[in-house]
């Protein structure tokens, strides 16, 4: 590769590259390049290490790039009338699937309920999602499948909790493999247009199913049948002491959407201090320090990684606690070197935070739920109230003091577009929060691999794997990054196009000029 400007704090003047065996033999000027069997003229695009996302769902992420997208919905009528628009081409006996809505944003925020989602489907079953993916609303037929005495149960139609859980593994396995497959293909084949080289997918049985996660496994695996090439794929198995099984499915860890709390747009993250918009809840709280501890040790003792999902201050005071009572019992040491992590870590005060530099925990964050719902007039304002929600998502606060952040979209809540969570970063709506860009890419990039234990990647370097992405990118550079626009109401949209995605040096995206 020549032509280019390269972001390699190891040669910050480079201009070409030479791979050899997927791995980075040289940088350094265009004139000094040495020869090569093939050369590409990068015509003046940047390029820099590919990004990792540390928080996908890639079959639901395949369904809702392939099917029903609520997420611009307005009304409850926008959702029913884009409902039956998309109903009227499926089958009269498929479930169908959506995804999206978010009720924050309506001017009434009643969402459907279960009689008119019958008449806009034609009678179908129907399983919508919040855009959290925490709670979802469903037909009547979906809604037989609860069990009315399960916890989140609703006869309005508007599920959470278990009862949500109960009807999502219903609608998602009315998936044919066939359909599954197509859907982790176009879902990975979109990560890598966006100029990601590998994802952490956070499975689990109240997530997807045994299937669904040892076959993407296999389908991004380097022995997977055919030619194409996909990102890399690490997975997590979210259940509660499953260290042996969760090795046996193929995961790095039993961690990832293993529940100690739900979602604040559902209202079931589980706080201190109740709810704004709804005084007498807190959430709910699904796992015990001891519960915590025991995981953590039996994830330890089994050279894996633990982790959880926790939102709400109170879990993550459950998680913190569970983290101190598994040192005790084996060793600070040897729970550091696991790099056990937690996904999400909104609400976290400076002594919760204290606790995950003192444990080694990885921070799996999402930079655009800030930009998305933060600040003090948006959906975490409404729920919270605007102090809590400006303390919300502390990034500049954990960066430091050193906690490693790797950062995801949690896609399909927010999509795979890593550029977009770097300017959500440095545009905190929070500015004691925000974060440089050169700190925000590090944590796409190196923060990711990182969290999976592959120190050495995520740089470009000699002796490096070459895994790189190469963008069209008209703007101004600094310190080899994009220079973004300071005012954080500018359109997100002016962000660096991707042309091509190289992992480990074969391309696993490409396109024209």
């Amino acid at each position: 590769m020549r032509g280019a400007r390269i972001f390699s704090p190891a040669a910050p003047d480079a201009t070409a590259l030479l791979m050899d065996d997927g791995v980075i033999s040289w940088l350094g000027a265009d004139a000094d390049a040495p020869a090569a069997d093939k050369t590409m003229d990068l015509d003046g695009a940047l390029v820099t290490p590919a990004f990792v996302d540390a928080h996908v769902h890639v079959t639901d992420t395949g369904v809702t790039m392939q099917g029903l997208d609520l997420a611009a919905t307005r009304s409850r009528a926008d959702v029913l009338d884009r409902l039956a628009r998309h109903a009227a081409g499926q089958a009269p006996d498929a479930v169908v699937l959506g995804h999206g809505w978010d009720e924050s944003r309506w001017p009434d925020p009643t969402p459907p309920r279960p009689a008119e989602l019958d008449r806009a489907a034609a009678g179908r079953r129907v399983y919508l999602s919040r855009a959290d993916v925490h709670s979802c609303v469903v037909s009547t037929a979906l809604l037989a499948a609860a069990n009315p005495a399960t916890p989140g149960h609703d006869p309005g139609g508007w599920l959470t909790r278990d009862a949500h859980h109960e009807v999502r593994a219903v609608a998602l396995g009315s998936l044919g493999p066939t359909q599954r497959r197509d859907a982790q293909r176009h879902a990975l084949k979109q990560a890598a247009r966006a100029g990601v080289a590998a994802v952490h997918e956070c499975g689990g049985p109240e997530i997807s199913s045994e299937d669904d996660f040892t076959g993407l496994l296999a389908l991004a695996g380097p022995d997977s049948a055919g030619t194409e090439r996909l990102p890399e794929v690490y997975g997590y198995w979210g259940e509660l002491g499953a260290a042996k099984k969760a090795r046996d499915l193929g995961a790095l860890g039993a961690a990832g959407d293993l529940f100690a709390d739900g979602a604040l747009g559902s209202r079931t993250a589980h706080l201190r201090e109740p709810y704004t918009d709804e005084p007498d809840r807190c959430g709910h709280g699904y796992v015990t320090a001891n519960q915590v501890a025991a995981h953590l040790v039996e994830c330890t003792e089994n050279e894996l990684q633990g982790g959880f999902h926790a939102i709400g201050d109170a879990a993550l005071a459950t998680v913190v606690a569970g983290f101190a009572l598994a040192a005790g019992k084996v060793g600070l040491d040897r729970l550091r070197a696991r790099r056990h992590r937690v996904e999400h870590v909104e609400m976290v005060d400076k002594r919760l935070i204290g606790g995950l530099v003192e444990f080694g925990v990885i921070a799996s964050v999402q930079p655009v739920f800030d930009w998305r719902w933060g600040g003090t007039d948006r959906m975490y304002a409404t729920r919270l109230g605007v102090d809590r929600a400006l303390a919300a998502n502390p990034f500049g606060s954990m960066a430091g003091v050193g906690v490693t952040l790797a950062f995801g979209s949690d896609s399909p809540v927010t999509p795979v577009d890593p550029w977009s969570a770097v300017y959500a970063a440095v545009f905190h709506r929070n500015p004691t929060q925000r974060l440089s860009v050169r700190q925000a890419f590090a944590a796409h990039t190196r923060g990711g691999w990182r969290a999976v234990h592959r120190d050495a990647e995520g740089v470009l370097a000699p002796g490096a794997p070459a895994t790189l992405a190469a963008w069209d990118w008209n703007g101004d550079l600094l310190r080899g990054l994009p220079v973004f626009s300071d005012d954080p109401d500018a359109p997100t949209h002016d962000k660096p196009r991707c042309r091509l995605t190289v992992l480990r040096g074969t391309p696993i995206h490409w396109t024209s000029t």
